[in-house]
């Protein structure tokens, strides 16, 4: 199993053993309409991928991380570059924290010793208009959570998180190089629907959905309601008229609630309970009391 390397909180890298023996075997195209961290594409093999997003910065970092598949070298000479211009941690690199930093802040001293780098390199960012991809992936990979989150005003405004550059992370980007380096991909930043309704699709083509979840309260489902819910399973029905192969992940409950659209809608497809790994970005603890679905045709 690969780990993308955007290291979303609760995102499917988990889950992805279940889902993969249920997905379809034989796949021409791959098509994701909440493409996220990319932890699930990365598993499947097909001949060409059509991948979307509505966060225009998580398509923009997937395209930046492509666009060194064939020069990783360079990649990691300049992202370690940053790390010692600014003085983050890497341990990867030998770049530690002092022990009396570790003495003092048993659990928290990466946070303690990144915070004035990493506030540094948020500032140029903002400074800077947000252009600068590089600078917000370094701090994806140290910021809380490796959230990706903007204000009201369009700055990047996570706080540091406890992290470091380590092996995991370095493993984690190169593996995404070796994976994806003789890919055809096609990166889209569209809503779902005008997504689905630009690209060619039908036998052969598998679209695995999992979209903002109703009932849950983290960072990236804020701005979606029941009205969005139901019109993603309208073009659902509308796609799987097509002769297309679906699946779509979704919470049926969840600290008491029920997702009684997602409930009455999947009675007409195949579902499958899976062992649900769900995550928030407030709680990072599995949730034993949530039931999670994978629904197919």
């Amino acid at each position: 199993m690969i780990r993308s390397p955007l290291f979303y909180v609760g995102d499917k890298y988990k889950l992805v053993p279940q889902l993969l023996k249920l997905f379809p075997k034989n796949i021409d195209t791959y098509v994701e309409a909440f493409y996220g961290g990319g932890s699930s594409q990365l598993q499947v093999n097909a001949k060409q991928y059509f991948l979307n997003d509505i966060d225009s910065y998580v398509i923009k970092l997937h395209e930046f991380l492509f666009s060194y598949v064939d020069n990783r070298e360079l990649f990691f000479k300049r992202i370690f570059s940053l790390i010692k211009k600014y003085g983050l941690s890497c341990s990867y690199l030998g770049i530690e924290a002092p022990q009396e930093l570790k003495r003092k802040y048993k659990k928290t001293y990466y946070s303690v010793y990144n915070k004035k780098a990493y506030s540094v390199i948020k500032k140029e960012f903002n400074d800077n208009g947000c252009k600068d991809m590089m600078l917000l992936y370094v701090l994806l990979i140290y910021g809380f959570n490796h959230m990706i989150r903007f204000n009201s005003q369009g700055e990047f405004n996570l706080p540091v998180g406890n992290v470091d550059f380590n092996k995991n992370v370095y493993d984690a980007i190169n593996n995404y190089f070796d994976l994806q380096k003789n890919r055809t991909i096609t990166f889209f930043n569209e809503d779902f629907e005008k997504f689905l309704s630009s690209i060619k699709i039908g036998e052969g083509t598998f679209l695995y959905f999992d979209p903002p979840y109703l009932i849950s309260m983290s960072e990236y489902n804020k701005f979606w309601n029941e009205e969005e819910e139901q019109r993603l399973y309208d073009v659902i029905d509308s796609v799987a008229k097509k002769g297309c192969k679906f699946g779509i992940t979704n919470l049926l409950k969840h600290k008491g609630k029920t997702n009684k659209i997602f409930d009455a809608w999947s009675k007409k497809y195949k579902i499958e309970i899976i062992k649900s790994n769900y995550i928030s970005f407030n709680d990072n603890t599995i949730k034993e009391d949530s039931v999670e679905l994978y629904v197919h045709n």
